[in-house]
């Protein structure tokens, strides 16, 4: 089986997550399905269902997040020796050389990608591009808009 990568802070951040679901969220959705049934009729009854629909959904998020978390191999970027390189974990700030402007990812694996918190997958085409480069490196990603260039500004192993 392969095994995921994952930075250590994304592997902490989606253990809280499976850690709030089950201590948080379980118990409230547990609690709004015995207020819904005292209620009486279960099949005209809204908030029961809603409840119910909630509560297969947390469960599967929960049952998600362990199996992929199980699979994961953390990588802890701090004990890497990249030599200033691109590599999985590292923060890369990069300038636009069409727009102008700057914009900084981290490259974490697919678990943990968020683009509106700057952390892109791996296997995506502008961390693909940006692996083994360096300080000064200017990337070419092939997007469906056309070719991007960008210039490679830093690299950090936050």
């Amino acid at each position: 089986m392969k095994r995921t990568p994952i930075t250590k802070a994304g592997a902490e951040r989606l253990r809280a997550e499976a850690v709030h679901l089950k201590q948080v969220v379980r118990p409230q959705i547990i609690a709004a399905i015995a207020e819904a049934r005292a209620h009486g009729d279960l099949k005209e009854n809204a908030e029961y269902h809603a409840a119910r629909e909630q509560q297969s959904f947390t469960e599967g998020r929960i049952r998600h997040l362990e199996a992929e978390l199980s699979g994961a191999q953390v990588i802890d970027i701090t004990k890497l020796n990249p030599a200033g390189r691109v590599v999985f974990g590292a923060t890369v700030t990069l300038y636009d050389v069409d727009k102008d402007t700057e914009i900084t990812y981290q490259v974490v694996g697919d678990l943990e990608s968020d683009i509106k918190h700057g952390r892109i997958a791996i296997t995506s085409p502008i961390a693909r591009a940006m692996i083994g480069k360096e300080e000064g490196d200017e990337i070419v990603v092939i997007a469906p808009a056309g070719e991007l260039v960008y210039e490679i500004i830093s690299v950090e192993y936050v």
